[in-house]
């Protein structure tokens, strides 16, 4: 006899076991009652689509039970938000949508597989997302690393105009940064082999330039024209540009001798964080693109 199926459905940091009723964030069982965990179970199942007030009335509750019937299911979703650390205000993953209904705005991915085998049999994928969109995750990164990082699903949809302009305004910055040194690089030469005795560093940062320049140029366009899956591209420039980033995030020390040691220990402080910040702009630019796709 062939083994029997079991589902689960995942999105963001979240899986839902459909059989034992488990809802687990990051491997972590959650606490969910049985009726909001029913409510979460027809959002996930339809994904993307409305699911009216009176549906939820007819599959929670029997045409002759008594209950005060808008508080009730009130409850039930506050109860599921509050266990998704999902909010009404900035939604992202149950919307609600007035006198209509409910939503589940997230990716959703649903594998099923064999309890013998503990093996993928069927993946399929509701996505917002569009064709081509990966099936787990917005994310191009491996899950190691957003064991310490942010996470796409846990940040907010933020208006789309605003992320663009702090993340072209960063790349700028960078492209300043790259511009000033080459135009000053004998002074910028001199002033390191006075301070380390080292000619290689010139050439690093010479270098370090060179590459940072058509990237910086890149990543402003892209942002610029609204490039398709702008996220998924820099994520996989992240380790790279991160090595960049933190490299260049030490040159206000070239200049610790007009600023002072402890306004360029400052400012690096500072550059030394801003890598991340271009890496939860992306995913939150991506967050408002999903949101948008989801209609009013």
């Amino acid at each position: 006899m062939p083994a029997p199926e079991k589902k689960l459905y995942r999105f963001g940091v979240f899986e839902v076991d459909a059989e034992s009723g488990e809802l687990r964030k990051s491997g972590v069982r959650m606490r969910l009652p049985d009726q909001p965990f029913q409510v979460l179970m027809i959002l996930l199942e339809r994904q993307g689509e409305v699911i009216t007030r009176a549906d939820l009335r007819e599959k929670l509750w029997p045409s002759d039970t008594f209950v005060d019937f808008d508080h009730s299911l009130n409850t039930l979703i506050n109860k599921l938000r509050e266990v998704l650390n999902d909010s009404a205000s900035s939604p992202r993953f149950i919307e609600t949508l007035a006198k209509r209904g409910y939503r589940f705005l997230a990716p959703v991915e649903l594998v099923v597989t064999s309890s013998g085998l503990q093996t993928p049999q069927v993946s399929s994928q509701n996505s917002l997302a569009g064709p081509g969109a990966p099936a787990a995750s917005l994310s191009a990164e491996p899950d190691a690393v957003h064991s310490f990082l942010t996470h796409p699903d846990e940040l907010p949809a933020i208006s789309h105009g605003y992320v663009r302009g702090l993340f072209l305004l960063i790349q700028i910055m960078y492209l300043c940064f790259y511009v000033a040194a080459l135009a000053r690089i004998s002074a910028v030469g001199e002033l390191l082999d006075r301070a380390l005795g080292n000619s290689w560093i010139t050439v690093i940062l010479i270098v370090s330039a060179a590459i940072g320049i058509p990237v910086r140029l890149y990543l402003l366009s892209a942002a610029s024209f609204d490039i398709k899956d702008l996220s998924r591209k820099f994520l996989r420039l992240f380790p790279a540009t991160f090595v960049l980033d933190e490299l260049w995030a030490l040159a206000p020390f070239l200049l610790a001798g007009k600023i002072g040691l402890g306004l360029a220990l400052g400012v690096t402080a500072a550059l030394i964080y801003v890598p991340f910040a271009q890496r939860t702009l992306v995913l939150m630019r991506e967050q408002a693109s999903l949101k948008a796709k989801s209609g009013p």
